[in-house]
């Protein structure tokens, strides 16, 4: 039954095609034969799980019509016995830019240019050049002779291809990698939707960062579905039809590395979307959260070479991660399998197409299954594009796509002889070779001319003539059938070059040659010892290469295993408390469940508590920066004058080696803010500073806050005469801006109040989101604090009207140097100070400063924190709180509040941090000496009971990593010593972001290794 449904499926298939191909006229007489081919005796591979031994594949028409063991042939089957061969599905690529044109600029890139704030692009399409929604792979598609050979070479008979340009790059096609015309090679027109995290070619300012770039992209998923239930009478906008077409298409992200992996989940996630995503080859480093996106992945295979480290100077330069990365990159694909996430196999990236099954071989080397493997190139490809009716396996009625292989595809020495792409044959080696391998003895005009020797395969044969006994020489060889052509230079002494052409008969070799002086001579190789083939190695069973362990996070001193909330007794330690009870003499704390629990003294340990001695020590809440920009991939959204839409979060980057740095220097939390490029600028994030936690687990969701910003830097009038097109060029502008967006949220959460809807869900009258104006009008609705970058009073005291005037709270001013100027009216407000303790005179805004502003606004009742907006700073920072005391006499417990409770009041989060008491997150730590000297060091600093700095284990985690690191260098110059390539050592330095920072959306990961 089976086969009968079988051959009627292929007849109507057939005629289908048939009539399809009559609307193409043909020159000469039509060639109507049916390409009917049976290939017996062969191992059939169906698809990963099914395999038919000594089977028959029968193909007809470019399909296939039966695989079994018994086929029963039609008359004028053209028969080809495979005996010992091998049959597998032609491979699938599922990022391919095959026949694509190339995405040209319509500006030169780089240099000093007027910003392009609007898109260039003709026509009704949508406002930003990075959206292209309307790109239709299969109008631009146009075979390409030379990569399609390439790609058929390495087993491909099937590519994805699209426009790899742009954030949404529109819809990709389906094609064959036949030599045939374009809509002969044309499967599906409309196979999947494509998207990234990169804007392309395009010129336009924004977005500029990576955050931008999520918040377009978050955008113009609300645009378009607003866009599909209004009348089109309000505008035309050929991106958002596009889109609305394309987005229920199998969605592709293409990403750069694990955390876009993550943030582009993130993205789908609010939009319904499951994303399948090309990850940058580093998902083993977050396995589990990678995991939990249930994202099926498309890995590339590519890996990192080997640095040449032979100078000493040079390895100083590489980071532990590089390091780590180039020994662990290889088994990426064996732990994503392990961990049971699906996955894919690209060639997209390899700087050689010729290094594709070396690469594949090598992830079977370190782990994966030979059947995972086949699978990611097979029938999870054609599944994920729903195209397993046509292509990925060996079944009736799916096309003729197949390679015939000498052996198992991924042994060692496996050939790949023919690939057939719809039915039609090409050849890559020839299958049925001459073996002409052995040693022979070569004569050359009737004279010794020393031994010619030939090993490697039947199939691709290696030369050697060995001259004088013992000199070898590779001279160029071709063999066409039995015909060999040899070419040698015998002596290095003498010029010129010895050439042999001659054909095979029985064991000899024989025909004529051209010696260096041009004399025409007979030659001829007798065989004399036939090639001994070594026994090959059991490839059924093989041992994963041993490697160094995953650290969290992927950098030098990070933990193999994460820290663990504990339960501790701290015993009789000077307990600062920063609550009514002050600093307590001789006291205890108790920690349970990753909370303080009792504070006193003489209390009794917990069942299981570990106790920590604390005499002569200090223990106080951890430090909290308010003001940061450490552990951040990019600082800011400078493309247009408001980025309120933009979120740190979604570039949080638990890597930063700051982190870890602050954690010893008391750091608990930070604030990380925007930079300052905008008046109104993004949504900051608040992070606890856990040690090789996923960014889920450090960001706190409930601090809401946004960074604003006045003075220099957001007017940009000093960028130069190519920068003075962007709106405000002045400080009074600036005022303006905050009237304009503010005045429009206000009629923004006017026309949702009148919908009656405070959950933005999708009905016929609701009005457009504007993820921009959601946050605005949080701020009126008090359910988001500003944060605002400030320096010169008079602008500060305009920011202060705006506020009173719309009805908005300031909750606080950062920098705020002449703070000390109208301490009065931020009181008054209730609007708090953070501020640095003595920085002054570093432009021309500061020079009023004085070392005396946090204690001048202390007196008048401003909540005054002390922050570091510099990543080294911020490792001092109980220093900086210290000199509030020398600048102002603040008392000493007031001074250390300004780094704990004080910026914990400000970010309203001093309910659970900020203070030792019962009932709030175990943020401590234990410090040798006084807090506010600067002889102290924490002993140990713990997040929510978990211990994530400890000076002792810090002692050792040096020790062991400098022993790693030198394992790692042995294991290079290893590679270099066998002739494996290397590639120049490059310093991956972290950045250290400061308020002004701009950084492009295509090197914001700089340094982030």
């Amino acid at each position: 039954m089976f086969k009968q449904l079988s051959t009627l499926f292929s007849g109507l298939v057939v005629s289908i095609c048939c009539q399809a191909q009559q609307t193409f006229p043909q020159n000469g007489a039509y060639d109507e034969r049916p390409g009917r081919y049976a290939f017996t005796n062969a191992t059939i591979v169906v698809d990963p799980k099914t395999t038919i031994e000594n089977g028959t594949l029968l193909i007809e028409n470019g399909l296939i019509s039966q695989v079994g063991k018994q086929v029963k042939l039609p008359a004028g089957t053209v028969v080809v016995d495979l005996k010992g061969k091998y049959i597998y599905p032609s491979l699938i690529d599922l990022d391919s830019d095959y026949g694509m044109p190339e995405a040209k600029r319509d500006r030169p890139a780089g240099g000093r240019q007027t910003p392009q704030l609007e898109s260039n692009k003709k026509g009704a399409f949508g406002w930003n050049q990075a959206i292209q929604s309307e790109n239709d792979a299969s109008l631009i598609f146009t075979p390409d002779a030379k990569k399609a050979a390439d790609l058929r070479k390495i087993g491909f008979g099937t590519v994805l291809v699209h426009s790899h340009d742009g954030i949404v790059r529109g819809n990709g096609a389906l094609v064959t990698l036949t030599d045939e015309a374009a809509n002969k090679a044309l499967l599906n027109r409309k196979a999947s939707a494509h998207f990234s995290f990169s804007k392309g070619i395009s010129s336009q300012t924004y977005p500029s960062s990576t955050m931008g770039v999520v918040a377009l992209l978050r955008q113009n998923y609300y645009d378009a579905e607003w866009y599909a239930r209004t009348p089109k009478a309000k505008e035309a906008n050929l991106s958002l039809d596009a889109f609305n077409q394309i987005k229920t298409l199998p969605s592709f992200f293409e990403t750069g590395d694990k955390y876009s992996v993550l943030r582009a989940d993130k993205v789908g996630d609010e939009f319904g979307v499951q994303y399948i995503i090309k990850g940058g080859g580093d998902e083993y480093q977050r396995i589990n959260e990678i995991k939990a996106t249930k994202a099926t992945l498309i890995l590339p295979l590519q890996f990192p070479e080997a640095y040449d480290v032979t100078d000493p100077w040079d390895a100083d330069v590489i980071s532990m991660a590089q390091l780590k990365h180039w020994e662990l990159a290889p088994g990426n694909a064996s732990l994503v399998a392990r961990a049971q996430i699906p996955f894919a196999f690209t060639s997209a990236g390899m700087k050689n197409k010729a290094d594709f099954w070396k690469s594949i071989k090598t992830a079977v080397e370190y782990g994966l299954p030979k059947e995972k493997a086949l699978e990611a190139l097979t029938t999870l490809p054609a599944s994920l594009i729903k195209a397993e009716g046509q292509i990925g396996s060996l079944k009736p009625g799916l096309l003729a796509n197949f390679i015939i292989t000498s052996g198992d595809l991924f042994d060692k020495d496996n050939i790949i002889y023919e690939n057939w792409v719809q039915g039609k044959k090409f050849i890559l080696a020839p299958i049925n070779a001459p073996d002409i391998r052995g040693t022979y003895l070569l004569t050359i005009n009737n004279q010794p001319g020393g031994k010619l020797e030939i090993a490697g395969s039947p199939e691709k044969p290696e030369y050697k003539v060995i001259v004088q006994d013992s000199v070898k020489i590779t001279p160029k060889a071709i063999l066409s059938n039995e015909l060999l052509t040899l070419s040698y230079q015998a002596d290095k002494k003498v010029t010129g070059t010895t050439r042999l052409t001659g054909w095979l008969t029985g064991t000899t070799l024989s025909g004529e040659g051209i010696l260096p002086n041009g004399a025409a001579v007979p030659w001829n190789a007798t065989l004399t010892q036939k090639f001994q083939q070594t026994a090959a190695a059991d490839t059924t069973t093989i041992k994963p290469k041993e490697t160094g362990p995953i650290l969290y996070p992927f950098v030098g001193f990070g933990n193999e295993q994460l820290p663990k909330s504990e339960t501790l007794l701290i015993k009789n330690a000077t307990v600062w408390t920063n609550e009514k009870e002050g600093i307590l003499q001789n006291a205890d704390v108790i920690v349970q469940n990753g909370k303080i629990t009792k504070v006193g003294k003489s209390l009794a340990a917990p069942s299981g508590a570990k106790t920590v001695d604390g005499t002569g020590k200090h223990l106080t809440s951890g430090i909290i920066d308010e003001h940061s920009h450490i552990a951040l991939f990019t600082i800011n959204e400078g493309g247009q004058t408001s980025s309120a839409e933009v979120r740190m979060s979604d570039v949080v980057n638990p890597d930063d080696v700051n982190i870890y740095r602050q954690l010893a220097g008391g750091v608990t939390a930070s604030h990380l803010l925007h930079g300052s490029a905008n008046s109104i600028g993004g949504q900051s994030a608040m992070i606890k500073l856990k040690w090789g936690a996923s960014q889920s687990e450090m960001v706190l969701p409930d601090v809401k806050t946004i960074k604003f910003a006045l003075g220099e830097n957001v007017k940009q009038s000093n960028w130069g005469d190519v920068a003075r097109v962007r709106f405000p060029q002045t400080r009074m502008g600036v005022e303006q801006v905050y009237f304009d967006h503010f005045l429009r949220a206000k009629e923004y959460a006017k026309s949702w109040k009148s919908f009656n809807s405070t959950s933005k869900k999708v009905a016929a009258n609701a009005p457009r989101r504007d993820i921009e104006l959601d946050a605005l009008a949080e701020i009126l609705d008090n359910q988001r604090s500003i944060t605002c970058h400030s320096y010169v009073q008079s602008e500060i005291n305009m920011l202060m009207h705006v506020a009173d005037s719309l009805k908005f709270k300031i909750n606080t001013f950062t920098h705020i140097l002449e703070g000390y100027k109208l301490a009065d009216g931020m009181a008054k407000r209730g609007i708090g100070g953070s501020t640095f303790a003595d920085w002054w005179a570093y432009k021309m805004e500061v020079k009023e400063a004085i070392p005396y502003n946090a204690a001048l606004m202390y007196h008048q009742g401003v909540t005054v924190a002390i922050n570091s907006d510099d990543a080294e700073m911020a490792r001092r920072l109980n220093q900086e709180a210290a000199k509030t005391v020398e600048y102002g006499g603040v008392p000493e417990e007031e001074a250390w509040k300004m780094v704990t409770l004080n910026p914990a009041k400000l970010l309203h989060v001093d309910n659970r941090m900020g203070s030792i008491k019962a009932g709030k997150d175990a943020d401590l730590v234990l410090w040798n000496a006084h807090p506010l000297s600067i002889y102290a060091r924490p002993e140990f600093t713990m997040v929510e009971g978990a211990v994530y700095f400890d000076r002792k284990k810090d002692e050792e985690k040096q020790k062991s990593m400098q022993q790693e690191r030198e394992k790692l260098i042995q294991k290079m110059l290893n590679d270099k010593a066998e002739g494996k390539p290397t590639q120049k050592p490059q310093a991956a330095q972290p950045k250290m972001w400061h308020c002004e920072d701009i950084v492009g959306v295509h090197t914001e990961h700089e340094g982030h290794r």
